[in-house]
C-alpha cells in the first residue's frame, strides 16, 4: 500500500498510519531490483520519502511469535504460507503483534487471516 499511498483517498485511511520494518526492507530492495534507471530513481525517491515519514514497527519477538499464529491460520485455510506469500505474512505478523489493522491494496494476499487480524482493503 505504501507504493500507492499518494493515490489513496485519506478518508479511507486511519488517522495514524504506520509501516512495518518488513515493509521498509521490501522498499529498500526495490531500487536494486530493477535495471531501468528511471524506475530505480522513482523507487529510491519512494524509499527516502518513506524513511523520512515513518518510524517502522519492529519485527521483534512478539511479531515472531505472532508469525506462528499467522502461518497456522493460512495453512489451515488450505493456502501455502511459504514462498512469495511469506513476506506479506511477516507484515501481517507485525500488525498482529502491535494489535493494529492491516491496510492493503491486495486483500487476496491475506486470505485465511479472518478472525485473527483485521485486514482492510483500500
Amino acid at each position: 500500500m505504501v507504493v500507492d499511498l499518494e493515490t489513496i483517498d485519506p478518508a479511507h485511511l486511519p488517522a495514524e498510519v504506520a509501516i512495518s520494518a518488513i515493509t521498509l526492507a521490501e522498499l529498500s530492495a526495490g531500487p536494486g531490483a530493477t535495471s531501468d534507471l528511471d524506475e530505480r530513481s522513482r523507487r529510491q525517491d519512494r524509499l527516502q520519502r518513506t524513511e523520512a515519514t515513518f518510524n517502522p514497527l519492529p519485527f521483534d519477538a512478539d511479531a515472531a511469535r505472532a508469525y506462528g499464529r499467522v502461518f497456522s491460520a493460512v495453512a489451515a485455510a488450505g493456502r501455502k504460507p511459504r514462498g512469495a506469500r511469506a513476506v506479506d505474512l511477516l507484515i501481517a505478523s507485525a500488525a498482529l503483534a502491535a494489535r493494529l489493522p492491516l491496510y492493503t491494496r491486495n486483500g487476496d494476499d491475506f486470505i485465511g487471516l479472518t478472525g485473527l487480524i483485521e485486514v482492510v482493503v483500500v
